[in-house]
């Protein structure tokens, strides 16, 4: 893989380090818990840093996200109606898929290594750099909890000795 991402083998002080940032016991968490845990939200991302360094507050996780957003080091996304996530593939021109039932989100590849993937049929004179597209659907797991609860051997409403 080209861009930094999950499985990147650079350890984190040293990623850390390279943007010019201090090393710190809550930075190193957040890297790691981000590495662990693509597109996590700010809360997700404080629960398993509170497991790693107990006695972090949440407000020094948002401090060590910004602060990785602003050095380059992850990239912010926020899907309409969900909470900011953060991932560490900033690379590359991806996008996204978002579960509307479980709010699951997953990568989606698209052409790398072209600022943007995509083009649209005007700029209006604007200098694009990347293009962010979000597909909206239902994850493989939902739409089969959606498929057996609607079978009808699996009907709530139906009750016993009704016909």
């Amino acid at each position: 893989m080209d861009s930094r991402g999950i499985g990147d083998p650079e350890p984190v002080d040293s990623v850390i380090r390279a943007a010019g940032l201090r090393v710190t016991s809550a930075r190193l968490a957040v890297l790691d818990a981000l590495r662990e845990h693509p597109h996590a939200s700010a809360d997700a991302i404080f629960a398993d840093v509170d497991r790693r360094a107990p006695g972090t507050t949440l407000q020094s996780v948002y401090n060590a996200l910004s602060d990785f957003e602003a050095a380059g080091l992850v990239r912010r996304i926020q899907p309409a109606g969900q909470p900011m996530r953060f991932e560490v593939r900033i690379d590359d021109n991806h996008h996204h898929l978002v579960c509307t039932s479980c709010g699951r989100v997953e990568d989606v590849d698209c052409v790398t290594g072209e600022a943007p993937c995509l083009h649209p049929s005007q700029t209006h004179g604007f200098a694009l750099a990347q293009a962010e597209i979000t597909f909206w659907g239902v994850c493989e797991a939902c739409a089969a909890i959606e498929t057996d609860s609607s079978s009808p051997t699996h009907n709530p409403t139906v009750t016993e000795g009704r016909s």
